[in-house]
Order: C-alpha cells, then sequence, then structure tokens
C-alpha cells in the first residue's frame, strides 16, 4: 500500500480511538460471545452509520476515502461525538479531500508587538504560546509564578516537553497530572489536525513517543481540545496556596498563537497572595529555570538559591 494521505492517516486514527472507547451496550448492542477487541468492533460502528465494513475499513487503514459530510455526519452520531470532536472529524476528512500541495508554504510565528505591549502592561500572570505549544512570550507576573523561561534553551522551552522532562519535573504523583497532560496533548492533536506534516509538531510528537510511556498512552487516546480554561492551585514558597483561575484567547492568524492568562478572584485572599508574590519578585532575581506548566508550575522565583530539584504540584 502506498503512503496514505497525512489527513487521512490522522482521520483513520481518530476513528479508531473513538470507536475503541465504545462497548457495545452503549450504543444498545448485546455484546455476545468472547470478544478480541474492548470497544466496538468495526462491523458494528459501520452497522450503526449505515455503511459498508470494507468502507468503513479503508477510512480507519487511511486509504484513498473522501467520505461525504452525510457520512461523517452518520459516524459522528454513531460515534456519540461531542461538538468539539464533531469539528475535528469534519476539519481532518475535509482536509483528506484535497490533494496534499507539493510545497507547503508555512509561516514563522510571531507574536504582534501589540500583544508584546499588552503583556507588559498586564498586572495578572499571562503567557502566549504557539500552536505547538512553544512559549513564545510572557510578562514579568508570570515569570514570577512559573519562573524565569529565558534559562531554557530555546528549542525546549515548549509546554509539552517541559511536563514530560523528568529531570526537570519531577515525578507525577500529583492527582491533576494525567488531566492537564491529557489537555496539551489535546491542544496539540488540534494543532496537528491543520498541518500533520509540520516538522515542529513531528518533531516534538516524535521525541516524547520514543522516551516516554505516559507520553504514548494518552496521545493514542486521540483526545482533542481546541482551547482550554479551568482551575489550578499554586503552591508558592513564601507566599502559600494561590487559587488563579486560567483562561486562553486566540490570537491573530490561522492558526495562530494563543495567550494564556491566570487571574484571581477580586477580594480574594488569593488575589492578595498573588500582589504578593509580585512585590517579591520585584526584589529578587530568580535563581531555577523555568520548569512549569499553565497547571502545575514550580515557582522558581519564589525559590531561595540553595533549594532542591524543583518539584510538580
Amino acid at each position: 500500500m502506498s503512503n496514505p494521505h497525512p489527513y487521512a492517516r490522522e482521520l483513520g486514527e481518530f476513528l479508531r480511538a473513538r470507536r475503541n472507547r465504545l462497548h457495545p451496550r452503549d450504543v444498545g448492542l448485546e455484546p455476545g460471545g468472547r470478544r478480541k477487541v474492548t470497544g466496538l468492533r468495526r462491523e458494528e460502528l459501520a452497522l450503526l452509520a449505515g455503511l459498508s465494513t470494507d468502507y468503513y475499513q479503508r477510512m480507519e487503514q487511511g486509504r484513498e476515502v473522501r467520505p461525504s459530510d452525510d457520512v461523517l455526519d452518520a459516524l459522528a452520531a454513531a460515534l456519540a461525538l461531542d461538538d468539539e470532536e464533531r469539528r475535528h472529524l469534519f476539519t481532518l476528512a475535509r482536509a483528506a479531500r484535497r490533494p496534499m500541495p507539493a510545497v507547503v508554504e508555512r509561516v514563522p510565528e510571531r507574536v504582534p508587538d501589540s500583544t508584546r505591549r499588552l503583556l507588559r502592561v498586564m498586572r495578572t500572570p499571562a503567557v502566549v504560546l504557539g500552536r505547538h505549544l512553544d512559549l513564545l512570550d510572557w510578562n514579568p507576573m508570570a515569570e514570577a509564578l512559573l519562573g524565569d523561561p529565558s534559562q531554557v534553551p530555546p528549542e525546549r522551552l515548549n509546554m509539552l516537553l517541559l511536563m514530560f522532562e523528568d529531570t526537570m519535573t519531577g515525578d507525577r504523583t500529583c492527582p491533576d497530572w494525567e488531566r492537564q497532560a491529557l489537555e496539551y496533548i489535546g491542544m496539540m492533536r488540534a494543532a496537528v489536525a491543520t498541518d500533520p506534516t509540520h516538522p515542529r509538531a513531528t518533531a516534538i510528537v516524535g521525541e516524547l513517543s520514543i522516551r516516554s510511556a505516559d507520553f504514548r498512552r494518552l496521545w493514542s487516546r486521540h483526545d482533542v481540545r481546541e482551547s482550554v480554561s479551568g482551575t489550578k492551585t499554586f503552591r508558592v514558597p513564601g507566599v502559600g496556596d494561590i487559587l488563579l483561575t486560567w483562561d486562553t484567547y486566540p490570537l491573530p492568524g490561522s492558526p495562530g498563537p494563543v495567550m494564556l492568562v491566570y487571574t484571581a478572584a477580586e477580594n480574594t485572599p488569593d488575589a492578595d497572595r498573588l500582589q504578593l508574590l509580585a512585590t517579591l519578585h520585584a526584589t529578587r532575581t530568580p535563581a531555577n529555570p523555568f520548569v512549569g506548566t499553565p497547571h502545575g508550575p514550580t515557582t522558581a522565583a519564589a525559590r531561595p538559591a540553595s533549594s532542591a530539584r524543583p518539584r510538580r504540584h
């Protein structure tokens, strides 16, 4: 078989992951007899979607199949996809219908000057992430909360690489670690859907797939996140626990970078502690490299130079 279209390959892997997620009783079918697969069989899903088993199998194999929107609607219903997963399915399938260009033009990611100015005047931590989760810029409050990114080699300054870097992040015993990792991986999946052969994505996913069993397991789920938000408690030495809300905001470009902003509710102890952190940071020189993530950083700026290896909270 010739090399499949990269979007068709991604589409097939996504369909297989979503099929394996379902069980017969989830869709009103009786399991019946011994089963070699934990999820639905291909023929069961094809039946639910009103497709031939051969046609569906070719889709999963990434072969030259260009499903219509009606077929995609039927698959989305059979797989019980949510709105975000459905958009992901259509993005991959519509891209798979088009021939791959001989040369793919990729514009370097750039943070607009107006965004850089905005970062500097914001009084709350904020960072700019590229489409593949590279850290492109940050403000002083982010440095106070997360540590000094400038001390990390530029090619390693990537949220996924940092999150799976054992020598920098310590153990993974924190109960929210997997959820945090899945959110980043989901954002990377969304980026890959727009350009599956991008060399930066290929390099990051390739490296982590080789050296991290955790990454391989989570990446194979094919979860996707267009944007993420939530809350996180940061444990900051000398300041205490700070509960922050974080949100992502798209910046110009298709796809473009996103700004990730952390905020504390007004007139709360968390807002007071965030202000205390800003005051401490203004009087200290960061001693350790940036090792954090938007969900579980180690605050290098608030740690004395003689402290032990950074820990994930």
